[in-house]
C-alpha cells in the first residue's frame, strides 16, 4: 500500500532489529540460517521485496538493499 520496509517493519516485527527499521546489517554467505542465506544470496533483485521465508525463527520478508 506504499508503506517503506522500515516503518512495515517497526510497527509489526518482532525481531530486535525493528527498532532499526528491520535492518540487520552487513553480513556474509553462511553467517545466518541456511533459508536466509539461500533467500538473500541467491534470491531476487537487489530491492525487490522477497518472502515469506521460513526459518526456525519464524516468518521472514526481505529487502535486499545491496550485495558485494
Amino acid at each position: 500500500n506504499g508503506a517503506s520496509f522500515e516503518s512495515v517493519a517497526q510497527a509489526n516485527s518482532q525481531c530486535p532489529s525493528s527498532a532499526q527499521g528491520g535492518n540487520l546489517g552487513q553480513f556474509g554467505p553462511g553467517q545466518m540460517v541456511p533459508e536466509f542465506d539461500e533467500a538473500v544470496f541467491r534470491g531476487g533483485d537487489v530491492g525487490e521485496l522477497q518472502g515469506p521465508i521460513q526459518t526456525q525463527f519464524g516468518f521472514h520478508l526481505l529487502e535486499v538493499t545491496s550485495r558485494g
